[in-house]
């Protein structure tokens, strides 16, 4: 104000350089907000533009848990990072991810937009442990046996990997067809089955846990399947009814490895091999 009480207006003239969208990174997260996760759920942070100066961005990439747990970012791509505890998470745990990457320059031209925060919690440890050679399942919760279901997975072509999978979604019922994972229509192992209830994604290239009452007369005997592993439906409601996203399902059995970046396949790299493509 000036002296007689009247205001003074004072202009200075600046100028802000808008960007572009194609100049702007934004990043989404997983869990979601509020989420319960399972204990090998890895934080999982998607940029929809690439980064090349990937430790400007960790720096400013945090994952706090209560207890706390030692762990590491690990870039899968120019879009992608994965932070994962070195062990399984323990269950309870409450976990914060905050992503204060707003105004940070990503490389090449492009910077971070907005910033994220994400509150988690990790439920029960829910371990299930499969035998492709024996066709069962081991249900495991905060390390007590609670069942032992039945089977069967990839038949003789079709293996089902050996490794650490997780879950990564589920459906109460899913249409399954054939040449979404690369066998053609009016082949002789072509299928396409409409309401194939309780699904539960591991990979990205299609194996799932789900009900298969078509081959109930082979679960615990043999592998039929094309990969994924079936169970009666009464055994993969209840399996399904109790599992979440982020439960470890262990594959022991088979000659074919699961690769690390088919889906949450985080827990099959070494520790040292996670942390050294950290980029920090």
């Amino acid at each position: 104000e000036s002296g007689d009480g009247s205001t003074v207006e004072s202009v200075t003239p600046f100028r802000t350089e808008a960007l572009t969208l194609d100049q702007q990174t934004y990043p989404s997260v997983a869990p979601l907000q509020g989420e319960t996760v399972g204990v090998g759920m890895p934080v999982v942070v998607h940029f929809d533009l690439p980064v090349s100066d990937k430790a400007s961005f960790e720096k400013n990439m945090k994952v706090t848990s209560t207890p706390k747990q030692a762990g590491s970012w690990r870039w899968v791509s120019d879009t992608e990072a994965h932070w994962r505890p070195r062990t399984y998470w323990k269950a309870g745990t409450k976990v914060s991810v905050d992503v204060d990457v707003n105004g940070v320059p990503a490389g090449n031209g492009i910077y971070g937009q907005e910033d994220r925060e994400v509150d988690f919690q990790v439920g029960d440890a829910h371990i299930y442990k499969v035998n492709a050679r024996t066709h069962q399942m081991k249900v495991f919760e905060n390390g007590k046996l609670l069942r032992t279901l039945p089977i069967t997975t990839g038949k003789e072509g079709f293996t089902t990997r050996s490794g650490v999978k997780v879950i990564m979604e589920k459906f109460e019922s899913r249409r399954m067809n054939s040449e979404t994972v690369g066998i053609p229509a009016g082949s002789a192992e072509a299928y396409d089955i409409d309401n194939v209830r309780w699904a539960m994604r591991l990979t990205n290239s299609g194996e799932f846990i789900h009900a298969a009452p078509w081959s109930v007369g082979s679960q615990g005997r043999a592998n039929v399947s094309h990969g994924c592993t079936g169970l009666s439906t009464e055994n993969a409601g209840w399996l399904s009814s109790m599992s979440r996203r982020g439960d470890v399902v262990e594959y022991v059995g088979t000659d074919r490895p699961m690769e690390p970046d088919n889906g949450y396949g985080d827990w099959n790299i070494s520790w040292p091999d996670y942390r050294a493509a950290s980029a920090l």
